[in-house]
């Protein structure tokens, strides 16, 4: 399997370690290198080509927003922060994922299995670069077709999943994790460790619950920053 090579921009130590541990606990990640600030990270994209970079906001000298507009090619790119108010600039600068500090390593993994999914390497059974708007699933022994623009949300139920769609519910065996490898991030998004969301099925939302199709779906305590943008 093809591996995913990244960097992490972080000038707090312990910050750096935790990123740098969940980097190692990822088997398709590859970590080339930590830097502490945008300055030292520059010269090393200069010389070296990465996928996926982990970049704090608030760092010395030059600042994570700052320093990315000064990419001319920059890598897909994981914002890192404790402060939530610049999500929304974060996916203006059409960054991949932003995480919250303290960061969990579920909320880490979700991150990073979109970086995944987006890799043309990496890619499952459905292609970002392809028309594939549906995929299988494996229901009671029989293969069942799913199409994207049918999905309301998806529910965790221990090692099952429930897929609602507009037409029924389809019960099978997988982890949320798997399935939201699967499904496009920009039209789907996790909003609790048991959901996930069709984006364009949303008729309202706070930030603690989301209304989908009459139903209200709670909204993770780590999982606060999942609407920002929308």
């Amino acid at each position: 399997m093809s591996k995913i090579t990244c960097i992490i921009v972080e000038d707090e130590p312990l910050a750096a370690k935790v990123l740098k541990d969940y980097t190692a606990l990822v088997p398709f990640l590859e970590l080339k290198g930590v830097f502490k600030d945008a300055i030292l990270a520059t010269e090393f994209l200069r010389k070296d080509k990465v996928e996926l970079m982990f970049l704090d906001i608030h760092l010395p000298k030059l600042k994570g927003m700052a320093f990315l507009k000064t990419l001319t090619d920059p890598p897909q790119v994981i914002i890192t922060t404790a402060y939530h108010q610049y999500a929304v600039e974060g996916f203006n600068q059409n960054v991949t994922d932003y995480l919250l500090k303290p960061i969990e390593f579920e909320r880490f993994l979700i991150a990073v299995n979109k970086v995944k999914i987006s890799n043309k390497e990496n890619q499952h059974i459905l292609n970002p670069g392809s028309a594939k708007d549906y995929f299988f699933i494996s229901v009671q022994k029989r293969n069942v077709k799913i199409s994207l623009m049918d999905i309301l949300y998806i529910e965790s139920q221990r090692e099952y999943i429930k897929i609602v769609t507009t037409e029924k519910d389809y019960l099978t065996k997988m982890s949320t994790h798997e399935m939201e490898a699967l499904l496009p991030a920009d039209q789907f998004r996790r909003i609790h460790r048991s959901f996930i969301i069709a984006v364009k099925k949303i008729q309202s939302f706070t930030a603690e619950e989301v209304e989908i199709n009459g139903i209200f779906l709670p909204v993770g305590r780590t999982f606060k920053d999942c609407l920002e943008g929308l």
